[in-house]
C-alpha cells in the first residue's frame, strides 16, 4: 500500500505547526508517519513572524510576544528545545491618552471592560458621564436581549454607555483585533463578555469573577504563570527553528512556490493532486493554512460553505519603530505603552493615526540598554487605511509629530523602521463561528482541514493550536486509511 501523503498549503506558523503535529509532535516520526510537504508562496516561512536587526538588537517585525497562559506556544517552544529562550514580560500596565493627557489605566479591566466601579470613579481619563454610566450599570443595569451572537459594541454600549465604550474599551479590544467593537463578534472575540451579558443585571459585576481572559474563541486550557512571554532571539526565531527541525524529520519544505490548483482525482491511490506552476504532488489529504480568501479560491467550487470563507476580510496595519538616545525622550513612569482612542483630535491634520505605542525595551529585558530607548507606534484599523497612502518617510514623519504630542519630550530618533502588513488581521464579524463550523464540516468530507488566524484566534498560541488541531483531524483520516 502506498504511503499516506499530506500536503500543507501555507508555511506560516499554523502550517508549520500542522506539519510538526503530523510528523509526530513531541515524540517525532515513526513508521506510520505520512509523507508531508509544506508549500509556501513567499520566499520564507513564518508569515508575519520574522525578525530584523535594529539599533544593535534583534527585534520582531510582527508579534513581539505571546500570551503565556494559553499553552500552545509555550508547549511548542518546549518541544523544540527552546525553553531557555523564553523570557517573561518585565513590566505591566499602560496609559490612556484622554482629555489631552496620559492617564494610567485603572485596575480591574477585562480586555478593557471595567469590573470595578471604585476604579472607574477615580479614573480621570473618562468623563463624568462615563462614570455615571458605570454607576448605573452597578445599581440600575439596563436590560439587553441577546441571540446567538452580538457585536461587542452592542453589548458594551447598551450596558456601559457610548463614552466608556469608545474612550476606554475600544482602544484595547479594538486595538488587539485592529477592528471596531461595533463590527467584532462577541462570541468569537470575547465570549466571556457574551456570557456575562446573558446573565442579566450588571455587566461589570458579571465579568468580575472572570479575571484575565484571552481574546478570541475559548482556549481548550489555560495555565498559570506569567501573562506574556517572548523569545530572546525574537518570536520570529520560532518558525525558523521549527522549519529547521521539520527538515531534519524529512518534511519537504518548498518556499517561493505558489499552489495554483487543488484537483480531485477520479481514481487511484491518491484522491488529490496539488498543482504548482511546475509540479503536481499527489495527496491523500490537504491542510489549507492560507488566508481564508485563498482557501475559498482553491476549494470553494466544491461546496458553498467553503466558498463563504472568502467573506472573511482583513485589516491592514503598520508599525513604526524608533530608537532614541535616552536624553531625547521622556517616557511615562511605568507601564509598557500607551493606548490612543480612535478619532483623537490634535493640532495636525485629521485625527491621530497612532492607535497605540509600545515601549519595547521596557517590555522585554533583553532589549534594554542604558544609553537608548526603543519604542514602536502602531497605526491602522479596519476603517483607517490612511497610512497606506503615505510613503515610509512621510509615515514616519507623521507618527513622530503625533508622538511629540503623546510624550512630554520626543526628540530626534537616530534610527527608524517602518513595517507594513497590508492584510494583517482577519476580522471576526457576527456569525463568524457558524461560518467556520460549516466550512470545516464541508471541507472534512473531502479530507481537507483548514487552519490559521482567520479561524481560531489571531494570536500566536491560537494560530499554533489551529494548525495542530487541523493535523490531528488529518491523522484521524490516516488511521482510517491504514
Amino acid at each position: 500500500m502506498s504511503r499516506f501523503s499530506v500536503v500543507v498549503v501555507g508555511g506560516g506558523i499554523s502550517g508549520l505547526a500542522a506539519a510538526w503535529e503530523l510528523s509526530g509532535g513531541a515524540t517525532g516520526p515513526n513508521d506510520g508517519t505520512p509523507r508531508i510537504e509544506v508549500v509556501e508562496a513567499s520566499e520564507r516561512f513564518g508569515g508575519s513572524l520574522t525578525t530584523t536587526e535594529f539599533a544593535g538588537r534583534t527585534i520582531d517585525l510582527g508579534a513581539d510576544g505571546f500570551l503565556a497562559r494559553r499553552p500552545e506556544a509555550v508547549t511548542l517552544v518546549e518541544e523544540l528545545g527552546l525553553r531557555d529562550q523564553l523570557e517573561a514580560i518585565d513590566a505591566s500596565g499602560a496609559s490612556l491618552w484622554a482629555r489631552g493627557a496620559l492617564h494610567e489605566l485603572p485596575g480591574g479591566l477585562v480586555l478593557g471592560v471595567p469590573t470595578s466601579l471604585r476604579e472607574i470613579l477615580h479614573f480621570k481619563g473618562v468623563t463624568w458621564r462615563a462614570r455615571l454610566a458605570a454607576r448605573r450599570d452597578v445599581f440600575l443595569p439596563k436590560r439587553l436581549r441577546l441571540g446567538n451572537d452580538a457585536t461587542i459594541g452592542e453589548i458594551v454600549r447598551t450596558k456601559l454607555g457610548d463614552k466608556l465604550s469608545v474612550d476606554l474599551i475600544e482602544p484595547m479590544i479594538g486595538g488587539i483585533q485592529a477592528g471596531r467593537i461595533d463590527e467584532l463578534s462577541a462570541k468569537s472575540v470575547f465570549p466571556a463578555l457574551l456570557d456575562a451579558a446573558r446573565t442579566g443585571g450588571s455587566l461589570m459585576k458579571a465579568l468580575r469573577p472572570v479575571g484575565l481572559v484571552n481574546p478570541g474563541p475559548r482556549a481548550e486550557s489555560v495555565s498559570s504563570g506569567p501573562v506574556f512571554f517572548t523569545l530572546k532571539n525574537g518570536v520570529g526565531s520560532l518558525p525558523r527553528e521549527l522549519a529547521r527541525q521539520l527538515m531534519d524529520r524529512g518534511v519537504v519544505l518548498r518556499s517561493s512556490v505558489e499552489v495554483t490548483a487543488l484537483r480531485r482525482t477520479p481514481a487511484g491511490s491518491y484522491p488529490w493532486e496539488v498543482d504548482t506552476l511546475h509540479t503536481t504532488t499527489p495527496a491523500n489529504a490537504v491542510i489549507l493554512a492560507t488566508p481564508a480568501p485563498a482557501a475559498a479560491a482553491l476549494l470553494g467550487s466544491l461546496d458553498p460553505a467553503i466558498e463563504r470563507l472568502g467573506q472573511i476580510d482583513s485589516a491592514g496595519a503598520a508599525m513604526v519603530t524608533f530608537a532614541l538616545a535616552v536624553d531625547e525622550i521622556t517616557l511615562t513612569k511605568s507601564g509598557t505603552g500607551i493606548l490612543v482612542p480612535l478619532r483623537t483630535s490634535w493640532a495636525g491634520d485629521g485625527s491621530m493615526m497612532v492607535t497605540a505605542v509600545t515601549f519595547l525595551d521596557r517590555k522585554w529585558p533583553h532589549l534594554a540598554r542604558n544609553n537608548d530607548v526603543i519604542l514602536r507606534a502602531h497605526v491602522g484599523r479596519s476603517d483607517d487605511a490612511r497610512w497606506m497612502r503615505l510613503s515610509d518617510e512621510a509615515l514616519a514623519r507623521r507618527v513622530s509629530e503625533e508622538l511629540a504630542v503623546l510624550l512630554p519630550h520626543f526628540g530626534t530618533p537616530y534610527e527608524t523602521l517602518v513595517q507594513r502588513w497590508p492584510h494583517g488581521l482577519p476580522q471576526y464579524h457576527v456569525g463568524h463561528d457558524q461560518l467556520i463550523d460549516e466550512a470545516r464540516a464541508a471541507s472534512s468530507k473531502f479530507t481537507v482541514a483548514i487552519a490559521g488566524n482567520a479561524y481560531d484566534g489571531v494570536g500566536v498560541p491560537a494560530s499554533i493550536g489551529s494548525g495542530r488541531r487541523a493535523a490531528r483531524q488529518i491523522l484521524d483520516a490516516t488511521c482510517a486509511f491504514t
